[in-house]
This record gives C-alpha cells, structure tokens and sequence, in this order.
C-alpha cells in the first residue's frame, strides 16, 4: 500500500491505558493564557521520566470559558489517578497558580473526580473562600495580583497513550519539515495530543535495555547510523527516522490523528524526500490498543 509514492507498512502502532484529565486554563489575555499552559506543559513529554504526558490541545474563544475570557484547553495524562493527581497539584500550583492574572478549571467531569483548588485553596493561609455556583464550588484564593479562581475539582476519564507513527526520510531535513505539517494538521483533531517537543520524537524508543536500570532505550534498528551493525529496518536510501507519538482521550480521537498527520506528510512523497511510514510496536505485550496503519487509511 503507498500514499503518493509513500510505502505504507503493513503494521500497527501499539497503545496502553491512561488516565486523563483536561483543564482550561484562561487570562486577561490569550498570550498569558499560553504562558501559563506552556509552563504547565513544560518537561512532560513521557511518562517514563516526566511523571505525565501533556500538552495544550486547543485554543478557547471567551464564549468557550467559564469566566468569559481568552482560555486554553490542555490535557494531562498519566498511568493511574494518584500520578495524575500528584503531578495536576503541582503543575497547576507551580506554574498556573503563579501567572499573573491566571485561573484554572475543569474540562473533564466524570463519576470520578480529584481535587483541584481543594488542594491549593490552602496557599491562601486562611484568606481563602469559596463559592458554589450552578452546582459548581470554586475558590477564591487571594494572590498579589487579585485572586486567583480554581475549581474545586476536575474529572479523571479514561485515555489511550501511545498511538504513533515513524517518518522515514532522506535527511533529518526532509523528515522535520514533513512532521511540522503532520502536527499542524493533527492539531485539529479534538481530544488528541503530541506530547513530545513540538509534537516530534527525535530519540524513538524500544522497551528495555542491555544495562537494567534502563526502561527503555534506543531503538537501534531505526537508527541510521547503525546500519552496518545491526539487523536494520532502513533501506540504503533513508537517512533519518523521525516518530509522532499522539495520546487521545479515546480510540477514534487517535485514529483520526494518525490518519491527517500520516496523509499531512504523504504529500511530500518521494521527491521531497519521504519514502516510507511505519509504526512502533512490541509484539502486543506493551498495551491493547492496536491501530493499523493500513486499516486507518483505507
């Protein structure tokens, strides 16, 4: 199968369960509204250092916030609700709690919920108040600024980490250019995130390592470099191998990310230096999500 003289590979990526939870982060202004995601967002690109995976999935209008004002929905994952709560109390508390002119509320509401400015209501030292609104209690917590406002709580819902595809590319130029158009476009897809540096894997991984204190380690049968060493997966001709992780808060969210980010870099083809796209899998033992990459483009 070939999109455009793209070799698609008969595989699949391989998925795992997560826990999520979205938040809507706004300000006086959208610029300070991303300051504030960006920094809550900041070194969360895996779970396998980071604590959560998480990134900004889309822009608010102020009709969209529950405050009136410019917002930005951002979406955390984690592998069990006791991570997600502990790295939402201090993502929240360190990097939007402290952006001027900053508030936080839930996107997610669910059967299950974790605190939110129940936990942090305690910084305002007994000053805090609360308020119930349609059902809905939030807190008032005075700042230098003026108060910052966060609900109480916000839900945990069930997600999928991991949904992927590789880039196989002449250089590293060809690939980067290809993946940037495959993130835009993969940004539009609601309930999905790129969680890694621009929405790019440079240092793809395989589970595992020679040395046991590893979890994971370079995937050195799509390393380039490697080529006469080992028993490679690249033809003669690719140079560089770039990889697009996406997490969604179900099946079809990344379903539909894969297919407009793989279609987004299908359209360079050959001559601008794609030739293949493929997925990373380890046999079904890392998760039982399987997305094929020929069943999602036909």
């Amino acid at each position: 199968m070939g999109i455009n003289g793209v070799k698609i590979d008969d595989t699949f990526a391989e998925a795992f369960p997560m826990k999520a939870t979205r938040l809507i982060i706004t300000a006086m202004t959208l610029k300070w509204a991303y300051r504030a995601a960006n920094s809550l967002t900041g070194f969360a690109s895996s779970v396998i250092a980071c604590g959560c995976e998480a990134d900004i999935e889309r822009e608010l209008s102020p009709e969209e916030t529950p405050d009136g004002r410019p917002g930005i929905a951002v979406i955390i994952f984690a592998m069990s609700k006791s991570a997600l709560l502990d790295q939402l109390t201090k993502r929240v508390g360190q990097s939007v709690m402290t952006t001027a002119t900053s508030a936080c509320f839930s996107g997610s509401h669910s059967d299950i919920m974790i605190p939110l400015g129940r936990s942090l209501r305690y910084f305002g030292d007994g000053y805090q108040i609360s308020k119930k609104i349609n059902g809905i209690r939030y807190w008032r917590i005075p700042v230098m600024h003026g108060e910052f406002v966060c609900e109480e709580t916000t839900g945990v819902v069930p997600a999928i980490g991991g949904g992927n595809f590789l880039v196989m590319a002449k250089t590293s130029r060809h690939g980067l250019t290809a993946c940037e158009q495959a993130v835009k476009a993969i940004r539009k897809v609601h309930d999905a995130v790129t969680t890694f540096p621009g929405g790019v894997v440079g240092s793809g991984s395989k589970i595992g390592s020679k040395y046991k204190f590893m979890p994971a380690s370079t995937n050195e049968v799509y390393c380039p470099t490697l080529k006469g060493q080992v028993d490679t997966e690249l033809t003669e001709n690719i140079g560089s191998v770039l990889e697009i992780v996406i997490d969604g808060l179900n099946e079809e969210a990344i379903s539909n990310a894969m297919l407009v980010g793989i279609k987004a870099v299908c359209k360079f083809g050959p001559k601008k230096g794609i030739y293949r796209i493929s997925a990373g899998h380890y046999g079904g033992k890392l998760g039982p999500y399987h997305f094929k990459l020929r069943d999602i483009l036909s």
